[in-house]
């Protein structure tokens, strides 16, 4: 059996369970999984990372863990500019788009009110916010982390909080 230490940074810890938020913590894998779907296997969206470090090595979704790797998963940086770092997102937005998901509804409509290009449906199924997504390059937005986990979602965000004001 395989072994890598993963540390998660910031809010990637809501996804993980209490006795792994904030801690490295060791993972046991057999063979040479991806990291993408490692991070996944361990709770945390694609879409909610911005930055993997691989033995302080920036790596991209298509790097294979290997015995003994020090994994660091960080989420979107605000005030740092990292570019040189960033290797999960080929080019960034230039436009910032949204679609939110059926559970949204009041979200999407604060986001319109503010100026923001919202897309909203109760009639959109999970794959047709997937698709539309990816066709119009807009970040998802949604409770829904499975949604996130789509291996066709390129930018999404799970809203952590219910109440919208």
């Amino acid at each position: 059996m395989n072994r890598a230490t993963f540390r998660f940074y910031a809010e990637l810890n809501d996804f993980l369970p209490h006795e792994r938020r904030k801690r490295a913590f060791e993972y046991e894998f057999n063979g040479n999984p991806g990291i993408k779907d490692a991070i996944e296997a361990l709770g945390v969206p694609h879409v909610e990372v911005e930055v993997i470090l691989a033995n302080d090595s920036s790596v991209g979704f298509a790097y294979r863990l290997q015995d003994g790797d020090r994994i660091a998963v960080y989420p979107v940086f605000e005030s740092l500019d990292i570019t040189p770092l960033v290797k999960l997102h080929p080019e960034p937005l230039r436009h910032t788009t949204f679609i939110a998901d059926v559970h949204l509804r009041k979200l999407a409509h604060y986001l319109r009110l503010l100026g923001f290009d919202t897309l909203h449906d109760n009639k959109y199924a999970d794959q047709e916010i997937v698709e539309i997504a990816a066709r119009q390059r807009r970040i998802i937005l949604t409770r829904d982390r499975m949604l996130l986990k789509n291996g066709a979602v390129m930018r999404g965000y799970w809203v952590r909080s219910t109440d919208p004001v």
